[in-house]
C-alpha cells in the first residue's frame, strides 16, 4: 500500500486495525493538520494579540485559553513568519501538544521538571503558567537538542529556568513538585507532520522504546515530592509505548495512582486494555487517548499519575 510516498508497512496496517477505525485513522494522518499557536502571556495578553492581529483569523481551542487554530484572511501564509512570532508574543504550537502541560497544572512558586524538554514548546507553556515564578528545569540529553530549547526559552522571556543537559533516568537525588515525562517515541500520531513515520516504523524500534521510556518514567517518579503530579505523554499510539509503561510503573510502585483527565471540548478514545496478550492495569482507562481522527489533531496520549 502507498499513498504517500512512502510504502504502509502491512504489519503497520494490521496492528492499527486492532487498535482503531483504519480508514478513519490513516484518512485524518495524511490530512494536513489545521495550523494552531498558543499566545505567550509572559510577554502579552490575549486580547493584546487579537487586536494586533486582525489580518489573521484565530478560532479559539476549547482546552487550552490561550492556544488558537490560524488561518490567514488572505489564504495560505505561515505564522512562524511574523513579527509576533520572531518577538516570542506566540508560540507555534500543535492544540494537542498543549494538553500534557494543562494537564501537568503547574503553579506559581513551585519546583517543576521537564524531564525531555527541547525544542521547548512544553517547558515555555509551563514557564507561563508558572507566571516566572519558581523553579523550573529544562532538561534533554543532547547539546544539538539543548540549542533550540535556549534560544526558546529566551525568545519567550522565560526567566525562572535552568537548563540541564544529562538523559533523564540518570536524574536522582532531586525532589519535584511537578514533573512532565514528553517522552521520545515512535511518533505514529504525527504521520500528517512527518509521514516518514511509516517508512522508519517497526515493531522492534517500538520495545526499544518502551524500555527506555520505563526507565524515564520510573526517575521521574522516584524524583517526584510526596503529593506531587507527573504527567507521562507522547505523540505516538503505540500501546506498549503508552498503556504499558503507565502499567509498569503502577506495577512497581504501590503509591502511584492514575487520576482522570476531563478537559472541555476535547473527544477521547478509550484507552487500550489488552494488547498482543497483555493485560494492563485496571485504571488504565483514566489515561487520555487521542486518535487524529478524534479532533483533527496530532495523536497524543497522556496520563496523571499523583504519589501517595
Amino acid at each position: 500500500m502507498d499513498i504517500t510516498g512512502f510504502p504502509i508497512k502491512e504489519a503497520f496496517a494490521e496492528r492499527y486495525r486492532q487498535l482503531t477505525d483504519w480508514d478513519a485513522f490513516i484518512s485524518s494522518s495524511l490530512t494536513f493538520l489545521r495550523k494552531s499557536m498558543r499566545i505567550n502571556t509572559l510577554k502579552t495578553t490575549v486580547p493584546d494579540i487579537l487586536q494586533r492581529m486582525t489580518s489573521w483569523r484565530l478560532t479559539p481551542i476549547p482546552w487550552c485559553r490561550e492556544g488558537f487554530w490560524v488561518e490567514h484572511a488572505e489564504g495560505r501564509r505561515d505564522i512562524g513568519n511574523t513579527l509576533e512570532h520572531q518577538l516570542g508574543y506566540i508560540y507555534v504550537q500543535e492544540a494537542a501538544s498543549l494538553i500534557p502541560p494543562i494537564v501537568l497544572d503547574p503553579q506559581p512558586g513551585e519546583h517543576v521538571l521537564d524531564m525531555c524538554a527541547s525544542p521547548g514548546s512544553k517547558s515555555t507553556q509551563i514557564a507561563a503558567l508558572m507566571q516566572n515564578t519558581g523553579a523550573l528545569v529544562a532538561n534533554d540529553y543532547t547539546g544539538i537538542r539543548i540549542k533550540p530549547l535556549g534560544i526558546n526559552l529566551q525568545r519567550c522571556g522565560v526567566s525562572n529556568a535552568v537548563v540541564t543537559i544529562m538523559h533523564g533516568r540518570r536524574l536522582c537525588g532531586m525532589q519535584f513538585d511537578k514533573i512532565l515525562v514528553d517522552a521520545p517515541c515512535s511518533g505514529t500520531g504525527t504521520i500528517s507532520k512527518s509521514p516518514k513515520t511509516l517508512l522508519m516504523w517497526n515493531p522492534h524500534m517500538v520495545k526499544h522504546l518502551a524500555l527506555v521510556q520505563k526507565q524515564l518514567i520510573v526517575a521521574a517518579f522516584e524524583n517526584l515530592k510526596q503529593g506531587g503530579t507527573l504527567v507521562y505523554s507522547t505523540c505516538t499510539m503505540e500501546p506498549e509505548e503508552n498503556e504499558g509503561v503507565v502499567h509498569a510503573l503502577l506495577q512497581k510502585y504501590p503509591n502511584a495512582r492514575l487520576q482522570d483527565i476531563h478537559l472541555p471540548g476535547l473527544k477521547r478514545s478509550a484507552a487500550a486494555h489488552t494488547f498482543n496478550g497483555q493485560a494492563y492495569h485496571q485504571d488504565i482507562e483514566k489515561c487520555l487517548r487521542i486518535w487524529p481522527q478524534d479532533n483533527h489533531t496530532e495523536g497524543f496520549f497522556v496520563a496523571k499519575i499523583t504519589k501517595d
